[in-house]
């Protein structure tokens, strides 16, 4: 069975998620093609999702920009920007991404399967992205417009009123305490470079286990790398989080 037969039932199903139809199903198909699976299936000589990803980053920036531009008048260029920026950072694109179950319809490789790619944040992220770029080229500009801000509208509105907290730290927060009451800590364990172009190196631990790490020129940024590589282990459950005091447990 070829990738267009295996995925022909998903589609329907897909494009009723995002709530756009595809004209040519093959935009959609590379869409949700990480490079894991085509570069599994190379007698099929499929491509992956990476130069679209590419394409709907630029997309989600335009389509972000104009309507800042357009529906806020009051604000600066350096308002715009932060606002922005906050919008479409890679937690805002997850929250995006889990909100249509897009993992749910990725082509990946078995090993990238095995190992949780269908939960991992960059593959979320960039697959958001990949959608808004097959939109873009089956559908144009108003097409991906509507959809972006479809489903970014609650981010967009968050991020103007200054409550938007989609960051790693929070998501780690309630990443682990879905399962159990575990005390997470953030240490700086090494600091580099002159006192005005620091770097700083932070590790994160869940239960006095160590299960990330991240550079940052500031202690927050640090922290947010930290706390994202700790998703990333968490979700594929390379880690186990253990309770210091019963190592028996874990979650």
């Amino acid at each position: 069975m070829n990738t267009r037969e295996l995925m022909k039932e998903k589609l329907d199903d897909f494009e009723k998620k995002i709530g756009y139809t595809f004209k040519d199903k093959n935009n959609a198909i590379l869409a949700l093609t990480h490079s894991s699976y085509a570069n599994e299936k190379k007698n099929e000589k499929l491509q992956s999702n990476e130069r679209l990803e590419f394409l709907g980053d630029a997309v989600l920036n335009i389509v972000i920009s104009e309507s800042l531009f357009t529906r806020h008048s009051e604000l600066a260029e350096g308002d715009m920007t932060k606002v922005r920026a906050n919008i479409v950072c890679e937690a805002s694109l997850i929250k995006c991404s889990e909100k249509l179950n897009i993992g749910d319809y990725l082509l990946l490789g078995k090993g990238e399967e095995l190992t949780g790619g269908r939960t991992r944040i960059s593959i979320l992220s960039d697959a958001f992205e990949a959608v808004i770029g097959a939109i873009y080229i089956d559908g144009g500009l108003d097409n991906a417009r509507e959809f972006i801000l479809r489903n970014m509208d609650g981010i967009i509105g968050e991020a103007l009123k200054g409550t938007l907290l989609l960051d790693f730290k929070t998501q780690l927060q309630e990443t682990v305490q879905k399962n159990n009451d575990c005390k997470i800590i953030y240490e700086i364990i090494d600091e580099k470079g002159p006192d005005h172009d620091k770097t700083f190196v932070t590790q994160v631990k869940i239960n006095d286990k160590v299960m990330g790490s991240g550079k940052g020129k500031s202690k927050k940024e640090a922290e947010q790398n930290a706390a994202k590589s700790a998703l990333e282990k968490y979700n594929e459950k390379e880690y186990s989080c253990v309770d210091s005091s019963n190592p028996d447990r874990r979650i």
